[in-house]
């Protein structure tokens, strides 16, 4: 970023930095998405973004698909793009517009040898995040680093392998689905205040998840994501022996199925609730870990 000529004279460094090594790489890689960075430091006017963007969305050769972020001058964050973005946050509350949060593995986006194991996120902090992000009809961007020889950390490989294998199972649940209307149903007891912003908002999302109150304040108990056809509750944890939904809609006869799990699982509905019996199985039966998506046919939220 420090460079002389950007300092002496920004109008001169767009004019030949930025806008010629920008052109070259859309029209050599046709991107369909492009995240814009670095952005703080000058307005969108300064920038000349407007000129940028007309020629990527009218000219370039990614014009029919290409999708772009918020970063794009000083001025632009969650006001212009086509996705707004947060950075190590808690994201941003409903699916009003496209967003994205990005975090790494541990503190850092890339590889950072300072870091020790305590400072990476546990494979099952990764897939509540997952889920508490794709409940509120946001995406989760996870990155990672290799070391200096190309090769990706062991570590982060270990964390990607957990996600991926709860995604096989849970897929459905998160691929393709949408803002079911509200994001998660909460416990009995005092609920935190919820704060969103675009960069490092306190959240800790680890202490607002589980299945009972912890000293009288409300956690997160199910998530929430929806297709045209059915809900799903996504249970943060094992949920024990019942599931009670509260302000849910749906048939009578409703089909309710566990993920990952071959068999019924016995549902009743009345009126607005559905009681979920949750199979009783052993360790070695559970289809995976962390979180547990059951698919509910025909179902969709009431306003609480």
């Amino acid at each position: 970023w420090f460079n002389p000529l950007w300092l002496s004279d920004r109008s001169r460094y767009v004019d030949t930095h930025l806008f010629p090594q920008f052109k070259d790489v859309v029209t050599r890689y046709k991107p369909a998405i492009i995240f814009g960075d670095g952005e703080w430091e000058m307005s969108s006017r300064d920038w000349r973004t407007e000129e940028l963007i007309a020629w990527l969305y009218n000219e370039s050769p990614s014009r029919d698909e290409v999708v772009i972020d918020d970063r794009w001058g000083s001025d632009t964050r969650h006001k212009h793009g086509g996705y707004y973005t947060t950075e190590y946050a808690a994201g941003m509350e409903g699916a009003a517009h496209p967003w994205e949060e990005s975090e790494g593995l541990a503190y850092s986006y890339g590889y950072n040898r300072a870091e020790n194991l305590d400072d990476y996120k546990s494979a099952r902090k990764l897939v509540l995040l997952l889920v508490d992000t794709v409940s509120r009809g946001g995406n989760l961007l996870l990155d990672i680093g290799p070391r200096a020889d190309g090769a990706i950390p062991v570590i982060m490989q270990q964390r990607l392998v957990e996600v991926g294998d709860w995604l096989r199972v849970n897929g459905e649940a998160i691929y393709g689905t949408r803002y079911a209307g509200r994001a998660c149903q909460w416990t009995q007891g005092s609920r935190p205040r919820q704060e969103y912003g675009e960069y490092k908002v306190k959240y800790d999302l680890m202490a607002q998840v589980g299945q009972e109150p912890v000293d009288g304040r409300a956690v997160k108990q199910v998530f929430f994501t929806k297709k045209p056809d059915a809900l799903f509750a996504i249970t943060a944890g094992w949920p024990g022996s019942v599931i009670v939904l509260r302000n849910v809609q749906a048939p009578a006869n409703a089909a309710v199925t566990l993920l990952g799990y071959d068999h019924p699982v016995e549902a009743t509905v009345a009126g607005t609730t559905v009681t979920i019996r949750v199979p009783q199985v052993g360790p070695e039966a559970l289809p995976c870990r962390y979180a547990y998506a059951f698919r509910i046919a025909g179902a969709k939220l009431l306003p609480e």
